[in-house]
């Protein structure tokens, strides 16, 4: 049966842009506040489903008290770990590893940051975990409260998207999309 998910990527967090990736920073104000807008008159849910992570779990645990719903956390659905590169801006990374960072935004696929995860393996834990809430809350509504990245890879693959594309997708700080996943794993983006 499927699962609708609504996919809703953290605001703003406190050391700023950059590659956070497994870095357990705190939300800001304005990040409070993205969020907050964003599911403003959304729903309604069956329950929510967090990243562990602070700048998702702490709102994840602040909505789900709010609406008196069921909250639980998927480390699958952490961010990629940038390895050497995490708490990194691209622009820092420009100036001192230029080329590796060109490699990387041209197919995130086929090169990893310096003791980084593969996308590979990343893909394979997001959708690995996606499959397994299909499984489990087939025919809810679920919102789930995650990263850019997982955000990307998801709907790069309901789109259909080449594997180069995957840094393309744009996810702002605060941004909801809509999800189906079908039996068998099949991802397909809906209206919210």
């Amino acid at each position: 049966m499927t699962v609708y998910l609504e996919l809703l990527r953290h605001g703003e967090t406190e050391l700023g842009g950059g590659l956070r990736g497994s870095l357990d920073d705190a939300l800001t104000a304005l990040g409070w506040e993205q969020m907050r807008e964003a599911v403003k008159g959304r729903g309604p849910w069956d329950r929510i489903v967090s990243s562990p992570l602070q700048r998702c779990a702490l709102f994840a645990r602040e909505l789900s008290e709010q609406l008196n719903l069921p909250v639980s956390f998927e480390k699958d659905l952490q961010e990629l770990h940038f390895g050497a590169w995490e708490g990194q801006s691209a622009a820092a990374l420009m100036e001192t590893d230029a080329e590796a960072l060109g490699l990387f935004w041209n197919d995130p696929y086929a090169f990893t940051p310096p003791d980084g995860e593969p996308v590979h393996a990343f893909s394979a834990r997001v959708l690995s975990a996606v499959n397994r809430l299909q499984q489990r809350f087939g025919g809810e509504r679920v919102l789930l409260v995650c990263h850019g990245g997982v955000i990307k890879l998801l709907l790069a693959q309901a789109r259909g998207l080449p594997r180069e594309h995957l840094l393309q997708v744009v996810v702002a700080h605060g941004a909801l999309f809509g999800l189906q996943v079908a039996e068998g794993g099949r991802l397909e983006e809906a209206e919210l």
